[in-house]
């Protein structure tokens, strides 16, 4: 393994991941609701599996029409604040976490996270540097770590949000932010010119 190679990866998606990217809001919403633990956890797995997809087939997903990638994710946000929803009758039953169990908070975390956002800058660039450098298995481990920071960064100010802001804020913001992260989508598609 090129430590070098790795460490490119690394910086390279961690860069084109952290500006601009709407997955940071959902874990920041994720964390304000769930155990953190789970979190972790599900949005561990989810950018692992979208890394190792985007080294594997990461040419193919640049070739996938814009429009359908934004779909996605405006379904996926739909989704996300539907979930946290109708978990309200039960979110005062675990005032620290939520009211999904350990398995449930990390399915959500998974899902909400590995069905937005496909074809982004992140996997374009792991995608570049695959084909680049002939290290898919390097890449792959530079960019999931990049992604997996990320997530921690992210995490941390749901955290922070949980320790000073009332739970009824919190969980309505949660939902209101992916509501808004949807409508971003729906307009990205609307927009046909804006699609990168």
């Amino acid at each position: 393994m090129d430590i070098s190679i790795l460490l490119t990866a690394f910086a390279i998606v961690f860069a084109a991941e952290i500006i601009g990217d709407k997955s940071i809001y959902t874990i920041s919403s994720l964390a304000m609701r769930f155990n953190l633990t789970a979190v972790f956890l599900g949005l561990s797995v989810a950018f692992c599996l979208k890394m190792l997809v985007a080294v594997l087939v990461g040419q193919m997903l640049t070739g996938l029409p814009p429009a359908l990638l934004a779909t996605v994710s405006a379904l996926t946000f739909f989704a996300t604040a539907f979930v946290l929803w109708f978990k309200n009758s039960d979110r005062d039953a675990h005032p620290q976490t939520g009211s999904a169990s350990f398995s449930g908070s990390t399915a959500i975390s998974f899902a909400s996270i590995f069905f937005i956002e496909w074809g982004d800058i992140g996997q374009i660039s792991a995608a570049a540097l695959t084909a680049q450098y002939n290290a898919p298995a390097t890449v792959w481990l530079g960019a999931s770590a990049a992604l997996t920071v990320k997530g921690i960064l992210a995490i941390t100010l749901g955290l922070a949000l949980r320790r000073y802001f009332p739970k009824n804020f919190l969980y309505y913001t949660a939902i209101c932010l992916c509501l808004f992260m949807g409508i971003l989508s729906v307009w990205q598609i609307l927009q046909p010119e804006r699609l990168y």
